[in-house]
């Protein structure tokens, strides 16, 4: 094993929590403000509020977190968009049962479906989305 990768395999998870908790910011942050400012309803903002954070979260992870890994940006982005569009649906699944079934603010509940969605996003990305498989 080299340096440079034992460098990098250390730094990665780092990344990956800074890109993905600036992606979630930025997330929650137009779900809040559609929904404070344009009394819009909390599912409908979380789509807007994914879509944004999709390409946040794209740019940085394929730069920052997984830079280097040699797979062409549009075969990543395509990867990248499935893995999240279903992390995202299961993000709107819980979501939506979260805010029928709880009495918490709708603040707070996509914070917690955030945090659990990340976790997936991490490992499809490690073993999916930015690997870089060698032909023999």
């Amino acid at each position: 094993m080299s340096r440079s990768f034992d460098i990098e395999s250390r730094r990665r998870p780092v990344w990956f929590v800074l890109v993905g908790c600036f992606a979630a910011g930025v997330h929650w942050l137009v779900v809040v403000l559609l929904v404070e400012r344009f009394l819009g309803s909390p599912l409908m903002a979380n789509v807007a509020g994914w879509g944004v954070a999709v390409v946040v979260s794209f740019v940085g992870h394929h730069w920052l977190t997984y830079r280097g890994h040699g797979v062409p940006v549009g075969v990543s982005a395509q990867r990248f968009f499935a893995v999240s569009a279903a992390g995202f649906a299961v993000n709107e699944l819980s979501y939506a049962l979260l805010l029928h079934h709880s009495g918490l603010r709708y603040e707070w509940l996509l914070g917690f479906v955030l945090v659990g969605v990340a976790l997936f996003t991490y490992w499809a990305g490690r073993h999916w989305v930015f690997l870089r498989r060698v032909r023999s």
